[in-house]
């Protein structure tokens, strides 16, 4: 079982997402990757946040942790302490091809958080849903626990 970790991160009513054209689709995920030995989920969160976002970042609290197939997905909500949004410098954007279909591109972007029950390609989307209800609701004492069921194509 592989176990991810992500950032929400929230800045003047919008939230960092990553729009990825890959292999024919059109999509936006929340910054995040894979857990290494030796990683806490914490430390992958930070890390990502660096090198998808070019952004350095607080973790303030865990807030979802997704069940989905084969792997465990935990997000955190996180805070920017400094750098420029848009300039990662991770594999994704220095090795990737955009002209090859399964590597696809990369796009740091800020989507206002109003637009995210208004689109049905943000995954996980499930935790897109819990960002809108907890920035009207408040966000849970503590980390919601979604087992999400695959995506239809």
């Amino acid at each position: 079982m592989r176990t991810r970790a992500g950032v929400v991160l929230i800045e003047d009513d919008k939230v960092a997402l990553i729009e990825r054209h890959r292999a024919g689709l059109d999509y936006y995920v929340f910054p995040g990757g894979g857990v290494d030995n030796g990683e806490t989920p914490e430390q992958v969160a930070i890390r990502e946040a660096r090198e998808e976002l070019g952004v350095e970042v607080a973790i303030k609290r865990k807030v979802a942790v997704i069940h989905f197939d084969q792997s465990t997905q935990i997000y955190f909500l996180a805070e920017r302490l400094c750098g420029e949004f848009g300039s990662g410098t991770g594999e994704e954007f220095t090795d990737a091809d955009p002209n090859d279909p399964q590597e696809g591109i990369y796009i740091p972007v800020w989507m206002p958080i109003e637009d995210l029950s208004q689109r049905e390609n943000i995954y996980p989307s499930d935790l897109a849903a819990l960002v809108v209800r907890s920035m009207k609701e408040g966000w849970a004492e503590e980390a919601v626990v979604i087992f999400e069921s695959p995506r239809r194509e």
